[in-house]
């Protein structure tokens, strides 16, 4: 991972930590709803550990908390 980018992916995560929560869900509800493991879903949520995610990943996430996709690039509220 390019290290220019490392800060972008760590507030990505983040920002799906922080919809995930407001929506009740845990990493394991969220992960099996998106056919991921929540292993996998703890990494890309874990700011210690930036982890780069794929786009159909990042959508399916999107879809699964109900928020548009552009909630999880914007890095104002985080």
């Amino acid at each position: 991972m390019c290290k220019k980018r490392k800060q972008e992916y760590k507030m990505i995560g983040l920002n799906i930590a922080y919809y995930r929560k407001m929506k009740g869900l845990t990493q394991l509800q969220l992960a099996e709803t998106i056919n991921i493991s929540r292993t996998h879903m703890s990494n890309i949520e874990a700011p210690n550990m930036p982890t780069s995610i794929s786009l159909d990943t990042l959508f399916d996430i999107a879809d699964a908390l109900d928020i548009p996709v552009t909630q999880l690039l914007h890095f104002n509220h985080v």
